[in-house]
C-alpha cells in the first residue's frame, strides 16, 4: 500500500530519525541504519492496522511459525514504509548510504537475489538482438537474462584445470578476440558480462578488461556474486567496483551478513555508458511490488556494519582460512587450491589423490562431524569462511579430514580403482565442442517434444539443465546436444548431483526443439 497516509507516516518517522548519529569511538560519527530504525518505529507504533500482510503485524500467525522463529518478525513485516520501485523515504537513504559504503554511484537493493539483478543489468544496458560476451561457465541467471532480452551469446571458454576439474579465470586476450570477431561478423556487442570470483574464488583481471571494455566503448558487467566482501579487509581482493567495472551485481547474503534473498546492484562512479534510469525501470519490471522490509532491512544493516570497522570483521575469517589450509594441507593425500588472485576465505580442497570423489569425502565429514560444505564436487570441496566461521567448527573440519583417511572404507584397493575412473573425467571436459543452432530466446519459445536420452545426440536443446549448486548450466536451450553432454549427464545422475531445470529428474529423457 502506498497513498497519502503511508507518505505522512513515513515523512514523520523520517523526521525524527533522520539526523540520528551513534559514536563509534572517539573521533568518529556514523548515521544509524534508516530503514532498520523506520521499521523499529513503525513495528512500535499502537495503530489499528487494515493494512496488509493479513497476519496483521503478528496478530494471527501459523502455530507452527511461532514454534520455528517465534512472533516478533511478525511484527516488523510491514508493506507501508516505503516504496522500493520508487522510494522517497528510509529505503531510498539506505541505499544511498549503501552506494557510500561500497564505492558506487547509485545502488539499488534486490529482493530477487543476484538473479534478479543479472537479469536488470543485461535487460538495462543491452538491446534485443546485440550480442553478449560471456564465458560457457556463467551462471544460469545470465541465460535465462539473453531469454528475457533477446541476445545473441557469444562464449569464451576459460581455461581448464583437468586436476580440479573447474574452469579458470577470463583473460583480456579472450575478451579481446571475442571483440574483434563480433566486429567482423557485423554483430553489435552490448556488454561484456564476466563472473568474479568464481565459485571458487577465482578472480578475473577486471582491470585489463574494464579497460579494453571502455576503448571499444562497450559496458563491462560483473557478477561479483561471491565477492561482496571484496575491498573491505587488506588481504582481500580488490571489488569489481574499484577495477572499472559499470555495473556490478554481489549476493550481499552470501559472506556478508544480510538475509538469504537479499542483494545489491551498483553503477559505478566512474560510468559514462550505462544508463541507470533505464536499468531502475527494468528492476521495476522484474522485483516484486510487496517486497519483503525484513529483507531490505537486513541490507541496511549490514551497510551500517561494514561502515564501522570492516577490517576487524574478516580480521578472523582471514586468520581462520589461513590456518585450515595449513593444517590440511599437512594431511596426506589433500591438496589445497591455489590461484595467482583467490579470495582467501574460500578453502577448496582437492581430494583426487586420495582416489575418492569430493562427493564421499562430504558424506563422511557429515557422518563423521557434522561438517555441512558449500560444494562438493567430483574432485574437490569448496568452503567458504565467512565472518561466522567459528573455530569449533574448523576444528571439526580438520578432524573429519584427518578422520577420513583412516577410516575402514579408506583402502587402497578402492582408492586404485576409484582413482582410474575419476581420471576419465579429463575427457568430459564441458563445452569444449559446444555448437548454438538457436538463440536462447528463439529456442525458449520454440515447440518442444521429448526424447530419450540416447536419441538426444545431435538434436537442438529446449531446456536448461543445470547443477545446483554451483548454478552452471551443463547445456541450455538452443544449443546442440553432442556425446559428451550426454556423458556429462549421465555422470552427473550417478553421482546424484542435484539437477534443475531439467523436465525429467531421472534423466531418461530430455526436451528438444522442434524445428
Amino acid at each position: 500500500m502506498w497513498d497519502s497516509h503511508t507518505c505522512c507516516f513515513t515523512s514523520q518517522i523520517l523526521t525524527e530519525l533522520n539526523m540520528q548519529y551513534f559514536r563509534l569511538d572517539g573521533s568518529t560519527w556514523e548515521k544509524s541504519p534508516p530503514l532498520v530504525n523506520a521499521l523499529k518505529a513503525a513495528g512500535e507504533e499502537k495503530i489499528a492496522s487494515f493494512l496488509f500482510p493479513g497476519h496483521f503485524r503478528g496478530q494471527r500467525v501459523p502455530t507452527s511459525m511461532i514454534e520455528l522463529i517465534g512472533d516478533r518478525p511478525f511484527l516488523y513485516d510491514l508493506a507501508e514504509i516505503d516504496n522500493l520501485s520508487t522510494p522517497i523515504g528510509p529505503i531510498l537513504e539506505a541505499q544511498n548510504q549503501a552506494a557510500e559504503v561500497f564505492g558506487a554511484s547509485k545502488t539499488w537493493f534486490l529482493v530477487g537475489g543476484t538473479t534478479s539483478g543479472v537479469h536488470a543489468a543485461i535487460m538495462g544496458v543491452c538491446s534485443p538482438g546485440d550480442a553478449l560476451i560471456l564465458p560457457r561457465n556463467s551462471h544460469v541467471s545470465a541465460t535465462s537474462a539473453m531469454v528475457l532480452s533477446g541476445l545473441v551469446p557469444k562464449y569464451i571458454f576459460p581455461e581448464y584445470d583437468f586436476d580440479w576439474d573447474i574452469p579458470t579465470a577470463v583473460s583480456p586476450s579472450q575478451v579481446e578476440k571475442a571483440i574483434e570477431e563480433l566486429k567482423s561478423e557485423g554483430l553489435k556487442t552490448g556488454a561484456v558480462f564476466i563472473t568474479s570470483p568464481t565459485y571458487h574464488g577465482i578472480c578475473s583481471n577486471l582491470k585489463e578488461i574494464s579497460t579494453l571494455c571502455h576503448l571499444h566503448n562497450i559496458p563491462l558487467i560483473v557478477d561479483e556474486a561471491h565477492g561482496a566482501h571484496f575491498g573491505f579487509h587488506p588481504s582481500l581482493p580488490l571489488p569489481a567496483l574499484q577495477q572499472g567495472a559499470d555495473v556490478v551485481i554481489q549476493s550481499t547474503h552470501k559472506v556478508l551478513f544480510s538475509l538469504t534473498q537479499s542483494s545489491m546492484l551498483h553503477v559505478s562512479k566512474t560510468n559514462t555508458i550505462v544508463d541507470k534510469g533505464r536499468i531502475s525501470k527494468c528492476l521495476q519490471s522484474l522485483q516484486t511490488t510487496s517486497p519483503s522490509l525484513l529483507l531490505l532491512a537486513s541490507l541496511d544493516a549490514t551497510t551500517s556494519q561494514l561502515s564501522q570497522n570492516p577490517s576487524t570483521i574478516f580480521d578472523n575469517p582471514v586468520h581462520l582460512a589461513m590456518e585450515a589450509k595449513h593444517k590440511i594441507k599437512l594431511i596426506p593425500g589433500y591438496t589445497i587450491l591455489d590461484f595467482p588472485n583467490i579470495d582467501p576465505l574460500r578453502v577448496t580442497v582437492g581430494v583426487f589423490d586420495l582416489g575418492f570423489s569430493g562427493y564421499e569425502v562430504d558424506d563422511f565429514l557429515f557422518m563423521d562431524q557434522k561438517v555441512v560444505s558449500e560444494l562438493p564436487g567430483p574432485r574437490f570441496i569448496t568452503l567458504p569462511f565467512c565472518p561466522g566461521t567459528c573455530k569449533e567448527h574448523v576444528d571439526r573440519l580438520i578432524l573429519g579430514f584427518k578422520n577420513f583417511i583412516s577410516s575402514p572404507n579408506f583402502n587402497l584397493e578402492r582408492s586404485h580403482t576409484f582413482s582410474h575412473s575419476i581420471n576419465k573425467r579429463v575427457d568430459l571436459e564441458p563445452w569444449i565442442d559446444i555448437k548454438m543452432e538457436l538463440a536462447p530466446r528463439e529456442a525458449f519459445f520454440a515447440k518442444k517434444k521429448k526424447v530419450s536420452i540416447e536419441d538426444a545426440v545431435g538434436k537442438i536443446c529446449g531446456e536448461l539443465v543445470c547443477p545446483f549448486p554451483p548454478g552452471i548450466p551443463i547445456t541450455t536451450p538452443g544449443e546442440v546436444i553432442s556425446e559428451r553432454v550426454i556423458q556429462i549427464l549421465l555422470q552427473c545422475k550417478d553421482e546424484g548431483v542435484k539437477l534443475v531445470g531439467v523436465s525429467d529428474p531421472l534423466l531418461s529423457s530430455i526436451l528438444i526443439c522442434d524445428v
